[in-house]
């Protein structure tokens, strides 16, 4: 089992990591693909959209088809689009590659997920999969930004994307993953309930960059997606029975408001620590080393400790504010400061929050599920957590973006800090929500986790 675990996060954070990893080479892929302002954004858009969209047919495709096969092709596209992308020498055919890595990332995530919770029964043993599995999450998007930095400045942005090739071929190479259910015969793929969520979602996100037609369409399409589920679709894409019991669906409620501020951050930050404190590639990529230091340690080793010792709803509460005192601190940027202050200081709170957050709500929101919905509820879950962070940047954008705000270009440093800093007072908002809810969430009941490397035996699953 250390082997697929090994393998299943490598996969994922080869997925996360091109979320951000595209952040600090904005800049040079514009100079050397001739990107005009307004298609830019578009780099790390096409990525997010389409990976977003894509989330629930992903989920279900490893019910349907079994989830070593789908690992397998969602894999095999990934790699694929990130040697495209790679070798693009015009701006649309980079921004096709992003798109094509966000369709193998789609169904590629689910999978990961799926099979670890397949591979791990319910109880202590899978709670420290799914904390390391977790962890290695947030690592990656922490990640991104430091290795797409330092990538950028000794080698070429080329290799942000080409380095995906060799750790996609060595994982496809060692996959020895357990046999995947058989395929049910009887089982369809809900392609109409497809196409409504995918249309839906990517209108909606699109729509809130500032295309309010867009957002209306994507909301009406939405509520045809759910009129389809429940009263059209035989085999839902959501099976409705799924979002009945609460752990499900409000615990997929506060993974979005916690993806809207999580992932966020990043082009928030980068755009800081080059546009405001004057950092260049490298040392914005290092700049963001001690959130993936602390991420990891948090996710991986603080907070299953915490959880044979306190209720999941107080870590995931305790995170969320500890991580809204991060961002309200991070809002107070400006001209001059200096790294501990403008960055290290907030880097803390904010890593601390996120790494004692996830894995509780990870576990709490793919608790009891069945296991021929195993795939429909890890889709779910990536998709809550993935579409709240495409949301959220999109409302960001457009919340802080005027004539002399995040979109303004040339603006003076202090101006530009000013937009910045209102993004990460709103995250800070939005954080306290999640606090809030989290006291409505139901305890868990599938055993107290233990640490790791501690025998599971001594708390087995009730």
């Amino acid at each position: 089992m250390p082997v697929v675990l090994a393998l299943l996060c490598a996969a994922q954070f080869m997925v996360v990591l091109d979320v951000s990893v595209v952040n600090v080479a904005l800049p040079s892929i514009q100079h050397t693909l001739g990107f005009d302002a307004a298609h830019l954004a578009w780099v790390g858009n096409a990525y997010a959209l389409s990976f977003g969209a894509l989330l629930l047919l992903g989920g279900r495709l490893a019910d349907v088809y079994g989830h070593r096969r789908v690992f397998a092709a969602g894999l095999a596209v990934f790699t694929v689009a990130s040697l495209a992308g790679g070798l693009a020498d015009v701006p649309g055919a980079l921004i096709a590659a992003r798109a094509g890595q966000g369709v193998g990332a789609a169904i590629l995530a689910p999978a990961t997920l799926t099979i670890l919770m397949a591979s791990f029964a319910e109880g202590p043993r899978r709670t420290r999969a799914i904390a390391v599995w977790t962890a290695v999450s947030l690592a990656g998007g922490t990640a991104g930004n430091l290795i797409g930095g330092a990538l950028t400045q000794y080698l070429s942005w080329r290799w942000i994307l080409l380095i995906n090739v060799p750790i996609g071929l060595v994982c496809l190479a060692a996959a020895r993953l357990p046999p995947g259910r058989a395929r049910d015969g009887r089982r369809r793929l809900d392609v109409l309930g497809a196409v409504l969520a995918s249309a839906g979602l990517g209108a909606l996100a699109y729509g809130l960059s500032g295309a309010p037609a867009f957002a209306l369409a994507g909301a009406v399409v939405l509520a045809l997606f759910v009129l389809v589920e429940v009263r059209v679709a035989r085999a839902p894409l959501i099976p409705p029975s799924l979002l009945r019991p609460r752990p499900i669906w409000l615990g997929n409620t506060v993974m979005l408001l916690a993806g809207a501020c999580l992932n966020p951050m990043w082009y928030f930050l980068t755009l800081s620590l080059q546009n405001v404190l004057g950092y260049g590639p490298l040392q914005t990529g290092l700049a963001f080393l001690p959130h993936t230091l602390l991420t990891m340690l948090v996710g991986l080793r603080v907070a299953p400790w915490l959880m044979r010792r306190a209720d999941d709803r107080v870590l995931i509460a305790a995170g969320a504010l500890i991580g809204a005192a991060g961002f309200w601190w991070q809002s107070r940027i400006a001209p001059g400061q200096d790294y501990l202050t403008a960055i290290g200081g907030p880097a803390v709170l904010i890593s601390l929050g996120a790494g004692l957050l996830n894995t509780p709500l990870t576990v709490t929101a793919t608790s009891g599920i069945a296991p021929a919905d195993t795939g429909a509820a890890s889709g779910l879950m990536n998709t809550a957590k993935q579409i709240g962070g495409a949301l959220g940047l999109a409302a960001l954008v457009t919340l802080t973006t005027g004539p002399d705000g995040v979109g303004g270009g040339p603006a003076p440093a202090h101006v530009l800090a000013a937009g910045y800093g209102q993004a990460f007072a709103v995250l800070a908002v939005v954080l306290v929500a999640v606090a809030l809810l989290a006291a409505a969430l139901p305890r868990r009941r599938d055993g107290t986790p233990d640490a790791p490397g501690e025998p599971a035996d001594q708390q087995p699953a009730r």
